[in-house]
């Protein structure tokens, strides 16, 4: 997706003020007797002003009709993510590093992507009542989870054997061409493979090193850590889960259920909600509340994701149309048309899902089955049931920040509907 919250910022969760590349901090490296050091002191900080290179550039304030602004939180996440790289590629130049390494990540950034953490990290401050605009410590939180996420994808890429990423070829296949040159097709393949999970390391070391850097209380890094502890733990559980389950096709939905909630619903929604209302002292009663709203989004934020997998169009969402199919992911929708099919329907499933050689022809047939099953019907309804506990929930709440909850209703509503 070019513009990145492209969806997101249609349905209202962000409006055009004027802001600029929003407020940087950054981390600052100093070599003190040949050893690199980080100064993690915290500076002054005007939301209305920039400073780089020495000089200061004047940004508009926040709007009063839209004081959250996620359209420039995503700004200003993008900004400093550049920043920090482009402060990393002169580190390692000066340290006789390889800076090359540093490129591919800042093209895989550049791709676009949702940055659909962040902005939730971010709500979670206001919903737990956290100023506006947030501080820029912040905003560094909410863009350490945009790198944590940058790992994620990177690996996820490389264990699904990928071929493109926002319309784009994936890390190891930009990095498999890169270093061709003569060599055999294999032997590029595994250096494009090791390289991206190099790469992917790098951005998981990064993101820690955003967290500390950012200038954060002591109190507020004791309420956080243990969150993201918890947060890393669960999406790499529930990728333990999807990558040993694929290649089996099963009507075991529960497990299919069960992929989603560490996976996506914790780790896109809920864990992100937390952060942000942690940084703010928020109360259990606002957790709580939170977690209420996060988990069935999550659930219904990954079901569609599965339909977009099987019935997607790629030109919209940037991925194959078949590899899902190609793999044989554990999706509900396949579980769902396994239990209900005729014999004959789950025989086309189990034969063609996860064949590795899967034509489009072979894809349509199954594409027929989740269809005239009935599964892809179940699915669109479990996520129209999802959205309406959600904002029936939102309705109903006394805990959380009016103006958040309104961003928090615009968010389910896109985050269900999306295209991509």
């Amino acid at each position: 997706m070019a513009n990145g919250l492209g969806e997101f910022r249609e349905a209202g969760l962000g409006v055009s003020c004027g802001i600029g590349r929003g407020q940087i901090f950054r981390s600052r490296i100093e070599d003190r007797r040949g050893i690199a050091q980080r100064n993690t002191r915290t500076r002054a900080y005007d939301p209305c002003h920039v400073r780089r290179k020495g000089s200061t550039v004047t940004i508009a304030p926040p709007s009063l009709t839209d004081p959250l602004n996620l359209t420039a939180i995503r700004s200003q996440v993008e900004t400093l993510l550049a920043d920090f790289l482009r402060q990393k590629a002169t580190a390692s130049t000066a340290q006789g590093m390889p800076s090359d390494a540093l490129a591919p990540l800042a093209d895989f950034f550049a791709a676009g992507g949702k940055r659909l953490r962040p902005a939730l990290c971010v709500l979670g401050w206001h919903a737990a009542g956290g100023r506006t605009p947030a501080p820029c410590e912040i905003v560094q939180v909410a863009a350490a989870l945009e790198m944590f996420h940058a790992f994620a994808l990177i690996h996820d890429d490389v264990m699904d054997d990928s071929d493109t990423r926002r319309g784009a070829p994936t890390l190891h296949r930009a990095l498999a061409d890169r270093y061709a040159d003569d060599r055999p097709r294999a032997l590029t393949d595994r250096l494009g493979a090791g390289a991206a999970i190099l790469i992917g390391d790098l951005a998981l070391s990064w993101s820690d090193e955003l967290i500390h850097t950012a200038g954060l209380r002591h109190d507020q890094l004791a309420r956080i850590l243990p969150v993201l502890d918890m947060m890393r733990t669960e999406v790499m559980y529930g990728q333990y889960l999807d990558v040993t389950a694929t290649g089996q096709p099963t009507a075991d939905i529960e497990r299919a259920q069960t992929i989603i909630r560490y996976k996506t619903a914790k780790y896109t929604i809920e864990r992100p909600l937390h952060l942000g209302a942690e940084l703010a002292g928020a109360s259990t009663d606002v957790i709580d509340a939170l977690t209420a709203y996060a988990v069935p989004l999550g659930e219904a934020f990954q079901l569609r994701d599965d339909l977009l997998g099987a019935f997607g169009d790629p030109a919209v969402t940037g991925k194959s149309s078949t590899e899902d199919l190609r793999e044989g992911k554990p999706t509900v929708l396949v579980g769902l048309a396994l239990r209900d099919g005729t014999p004959d329907q789950a025989d086309v499933l189990r034969r063609l899902l996860g064949h590795p050689d899967l034509t489009e022809a072979q894809a349509a047939q199954i594409r027929a089955v989740l269809t005239g099953t009935g599964a892809r019907a179940q699915v669109e309804d479990m996520i129209a049931q999802r959205r309406e506990r959600v904002l029936a929930l939102l309705d109903t709440n006394t805990v959380l920040d009016a103006t958040a909850v309104f961003h928090l209703r615009q968010l389910a509503d896109s985050a269900t509907r999306r295209t991509s």
